[in-house]
C-alpha cells in the first residue's frame, strides 16, 4: 500500500483535481489518499483556508459573515461544476459550513479550529465524489470514525498514541479511501487541528498507522532543492536526502513539508517522495533513514527570519551551578520556547522566535533576569534571520565552517553567532534580517555553483 499525500495547489481547481485523480488510479497502490484544502489557483486567488478564516473572524466580529462565506461556497461550486458533479455536493458543503458557524463562539480558538478544518473535510468529499463519477469505488473517511484522536490544543494540536490502533483498520476497506488533512478529534468528539500544513503530519501519520511501503507528497515542484528557488534562480535538485537531513532543512524555512511530519515516519522507517502533481513522471525526491553519500558535505541551505537573541552575562556563571535552569525556567514559567543556546564561560545566549515577545512579556523576562539571577548584564537584540547549512557528510569533512565563514566574509556580511550541533549534521549562523537572502546567496556559490 502507498499513501499519497496532495497539497493545496493541487486541488485549487477542477483541472489539477482531475489531474491528481489519474495519478491516483495510475497506481493500483495508492488506496490512501491525503487531502489538504484547496489552495491558490494563480497568485491573485486567495486559498480556501485564508477564506474560512476570514469567514470566522467576520462572524466573531459581527455575528454574521453571510459573504464570506459564499466566498467560500462559490469556491466550491466552481470546481465542482467544472467537475461536472450535481448540486447535492454543493448542498451537502453549505450545509455543513451553516453548521459550523452555528456551534457556540464563547471559545475562540475552538469556533476557529472548527471553521477551518472546513476545507480539507470538504475537499475529500468533493475528491471522493468526482471518483465516483467516473466509477472508481472511492469512499470518503472521516476522521472521527477512523478514529484519529488528538489533544485538545486547538491550531497546534498533538497526536493521541492510541490512534495508530485505530487508523490500522483502514487497510481493511475496500476502494480508494480519500481522508482529510490537516484535523482530527479529541476523546470527547471536538474538531482541533494541526498547525498550519498540517496535511502532510496527517499523512505521515496514516502512513505509519497502515504500515505503507512508501509516503508519497505532492507538491507544485519537481523536487526538494538545495535552496529557496525565490533566492537562488534555477537551485540544484535534491535527488535523496535523509530523514534528519529534512528535519533540519523544514525547520529553517523548507516548506516542502511540515517541520514535525518526519517524527511518525522516521520511528516506522517508512520513505517518503516529494513528487510534482503536474509532472509525476518525474523521480522527485527520496527521504530514508539510510545516508548514501550522493550529496557532497553539504545538502541543502535554508533560512528563516522571525528570531531574536536574549543575550545574559554574568562573572563566573561557569561556577554557578544550575544557572541555565533557572534561565530556561523563566522562561518556561512565561510559555516560551527557545531554539538555540549558544554559551560560553561567562555568557549565554538563548534564541527563540520573536513572535512570542509580546503583551508585556519582553519587559517582564528582562527583569525576572536581572533580579533574580542577579546577571552583569542582559538584553534582547531582535531581527535576527537564522541561516542553517545541513548535511550528512559535514561530518566527516574537514573546514566546512571556514568555507561558510569565508563565504560571508567576502560579501560583507556581519555574523551576530554561530552554533553547530553535536549531531555535527548542521551548521547556524544568525545573521541581521535584512541580509538573509545575500547570506543564502553566498553559501550558495560557495558549496553549489563550483560543481
Amino acid at each position: 500500500m502507498k499513501v499519497a499525500k496532495f497539497g493545496g495547489s493541487s486541488l485549487a481547481t477542477a483541472q489539477q483535481i482531475k489531474k491528481v485523480c489519474n495519478i491516483i488510479t495510475a497506481d493500483p497502490e495508492r488506496r490512501l489518499i491525503i487531502v489538504s484544502a484547496p489552495g491558490k489557483s494563480c497568485d491573485e486567488d486567495i486559498k480556501v483556508t485564508d477564506l474560512l478564516i476570514a469567514c470566522a473572524e467576520q462572524y466573531l466580529a459581527s455575528g454574521s459573515a453571510e459573504r464570506e462565506l459564499e466566498a467560500v461556497i462559490n469556491r466550491y461550486r466552481d470546481i465542482a461544476e467544472d467537475l461536472g458533479l450535481s448540486q447535492d455536493i454543493i448542498e451537502e458543503i453549505s450545509a455543513d459550513l451553516q453548521q459550523r458557524l452555528a456551534i457556540e463562539t464563547n471559545n475562540r480558538e475552538k469556533f476557529m479550529d472548527a471553521l477551518k478544518a472546513a476545507g480539507e473535510d470538504n475537499c475529500a468529499k468533493l475528491v471522493a465524489k468526482y471518483l465516483c463519477s467516473i466509477n472508481i469505488e472511492a469512499h470518503y473517511i472521516n476522521p472521527k470514525e477512523a478514529g484519529l484522536l488528538l489533544s485538545e490544543e486547538y491550531g497546534n494540536a498533538r497526536l493521541l498514541p492510541e490512534s495508530y490502533q485505530n487508523l490500522r483498520k483502514l487497510r481493511e476497506r475496500s476502494g480508494i479511501l480519500i481522508f482529510p488533512g490537516f484535523f482530527g478529534y479529541t476523546p470527547e468528539g471536538v474538531v482541533v487541528t494541526f498547525s498550519r500544513g498540517g496535511s502532510d503530519l496527517t499523512g505521515s501519520i496514516l502512513a505509519t498507522a497502515v504500515e505503507a511501503d512508501l509516503y508519497e507528497n505532492f507538491t507544485d515542484v519537481d523536487s526538494v532543492f538545495v535552496a529557496n528557488p525565490k533566492i537562488i534562480s534555477n537551485p540544484k535538485a535534491i535527488s535523496q536526502l535523509t530523514y534528519r537531513e529534512m528535519r533540519e532543512l523544514a525547520y529553517a524555512g523548507f516548506t516542502v513539508l511540515h517541520e514535525e511530519t518526519l517524527v511518525p515516519i522516521y520511528k516506522a522507517g517508512i520513505p517518503i517522495c516529494i513528487k510534482n502533481t503536474n509532472n509525476p513522471s518525474a523521480p522527485g525526491t527520496l527521504i530514508t533513514r539510510e545516508y548514501k553519500g550522493t550529496n557532497g558535505p553539504v545538502t541543502g541551505i535554508a533560512a528563516d527570519k522571525g528570531f531574536c537573541s536574549i543575550y545574559v552575562r554574568k562573572f563566573l556563571m561557569n561556577r554557578e551551578i544550575g544557572f541555565g535552569r533557572k534561565l530556561l525556567q523563566i522562561l518556561e514559567d512565561e510559555g516560551i520556547s527557545y531554539e538555540h543556546i549558544p554559551s560560553g564561560i561567562d555568557d549565554m545566549s538563548v534564541i527563540l522566535k520573536e513572535h512570542q515577545l509580546k503583551d508585556g512579556i519582553e519587559k517582564r523576562i528582562l527583569e525576572r533576569i536581572k533580579n533574580e539571577l542577579e546577571v552583569d548584564d542582559v538584553s534582547i537584540e531582535h531581527g535576527l534571520a537564522l541561516i542553517i547549512i545541513v548535511g550528512e557528510g559535514m561530518t566527516n569533512t574537514v573546514g566546512v565552517a571556514t568555507k561558510a565563514t569565508n563565504a560571508f566574509a567576502k560579501t560583507g556580511i556581519s555574523l551576530e553567532m554561530i552554533n553547530q550541533g553535536s549531531s555535527e549534521i548542521s551548521m547556524m549562523f544568525a545573521v541581521k534580517a535584512e541580509e538573509s537572502a545575500k547570506a543564502v546567496i553566498s553559501l550558495y556559490h560557495e558549496f553549489f555553483q563550483k560543481f
